[in-house]
């Protein structure tokens, strides 16, 4: 929310001045009315802001901002006045960047935002579900609630994400390994063979042949490769956020082997959760389900939950658009079908939540068990052909040198 800095007459013409925050120079002017002063002018301060510069390339990552939300329900709970709490995390926060954002967001409610508007400038630290859920604590005077509800959550997230990282750890080094140890022999070894075999007149295999000339392109032409590299890179990233490739490479997300299962089981775990949690919270089922969608991660998924709210709009019910998508598990529809007839669907949804929560777990902690044949396939593959580059030649001159 901007800052407005006026001028404006008291009820005994005095000139006084000062800054106030709102949304419009509108609703500024008004404001200053409301204190009883006549405005003369009225005019958008545009300071300079560290936190705004340094919000374009600084992140936080969630194990920061699950200890803010976490040391500020412990605050608002012992009762201290959320200035004071704000003032207090920012001292023991380490990160400078996170130190200057919650300064920044005490100064805003100091000049008379909430909290969830000054929260709101941030949305690369502050996503729009931490937002809602603030909005909705305080209009219904459970801050301390729903920030204990908003530090599940995201440890929900760190927990996800650190047994992602760590099943798929071993077969990333593994792949890095085999990858490395590929450009070491097609750099080294084999030039040192072909020099060897380019002193006879013999036939080289086609595995040897493709090695050579993979080989002789990377010392020749190396930085082609690297530009090749790089615009496939950014050719894929243009493509799956393309209007036509989002769709195309987030249903093959949906339906690839193994992986597919897992994303779909985390998804609607997230989904479930988020629903019920914003449900317990007070916040309208409308405005749930966009951010529901929106906190996918999947726009098929997300067009799935968009019918759902337009069912819920037309007065219908979740379970029945939730059939028809054939996206959402038997047990989602059931449980939203079981919730709507008895007005349970908040505590349903978090026994959903907890079921995929285990499920996907047992299949994350087996990710490496998936994962293995396929490197080993691929090793073997690698392995197979190098070995037939290097000794196929070599039985070849030795032919030679018999019949020699």
């Amino acid at each position: 929310m901007p800052n407005f800095k006026y001028k404006a007459r008291d009820n005994f013409s005095r000139l006084v001045s000062g800054v106030t925050v709102a949304e419009t120079r509108e609703l500024a002017a008004k404001k200053i009315s409301e204190l009883g002063y006549v405005p003369i002018l009225v005019e958008e301060l545009r300071e300079f802001s560290v936190a705004k510069i340094l919000v374009s390339f600084q992140r936080v990552n969630l194990k920061e901002l699950s200890a803010f939300t976490r040391q500020l329900y412990s605050l608002q709970k012992a009762g201290l006045p959320l200035l004071s709490s704000l003032e207090s995390i920012a001292q023991q926060t380490k990160s400078e960047y996170f130190k200057t954002v919650i300064l920044e967001i005490a100064r805003d409610i100091r000049g008379g935002a909430s909290f969830s508007v000054s929260l709101k400038k941030y949305p690369k630290v502050f996503n729009e579900i931490y937002v809602t859920m603030i909005k909705a604590g305080e209009t219904g005077g459970s801050m301390a609630d729903i920030l204990n509800r908003l530090t599940g959550l995201i440890e929900q997230d760190i927990d996800t994400r650190s047994r992602i990282a760590a099943a798929t750890r071993y077969p990333m080094l593994a792949f890095g390994v085999l990858c490395l140890g590929f450009l070491i022999v097609v750099s080294f070894v084999i030039p040192r063979f072909a020099t060897i075999y380019g002193q006879f007149n013999a036939a080289l295999p086609l595995p040897t042949r493709i090695l050579i000339f993979i080989s002789v392109s990377l010392q020749k032409y190396w930085y082609l490769f690297i530009l090749l590299f790089g615009a496939g890179i950014f050719g894929f990233h243009h493509f799956i956020n393309s209007r036509t490739g989002r769709p195309i490479f987030d249903n093959l997300k949906l339906k690839f082997p193994i992986l597919g299962e897992l994303i779909i089981m985390l998804i609607m775990s997230r989904f479930t959760r988020v629903t019920a949690i914003l449900m317990k919270s007070g916040v309208p089922i409308l405005e749930i389900l966009d951010l529901g969608a929106s906190a996918s991660g999947n726009i098929i998924i997300r067009r799935a939950i968009l019918n759902i709210k337009e069912s819920v709009n037309q007065g219908k019910g979740m379970s029945e658009p939730m059939k028809l998508s054939n996206l959402f598990p038997p047990v989602v529809v059931q449980m939203a079908f079981v919730g709507e007839q008895t007005g349970k669907v908040d505590e349903l949804f978090l026994s959903v939540a907890d079921y995929y929560d285990r499920e996907s777990g047992y299949m994350i902690k087996n990710l490496t068990t998936y994962i293995e044949p396929v490197l080993i396939f691929v090793l073997a593959v690698m392995v197979l052909v190098m070995a037939l580059a290097i000794f196929l030649p070599m039985w070849n001159l030795i032919k030679i040198f018999k019949t020699g």
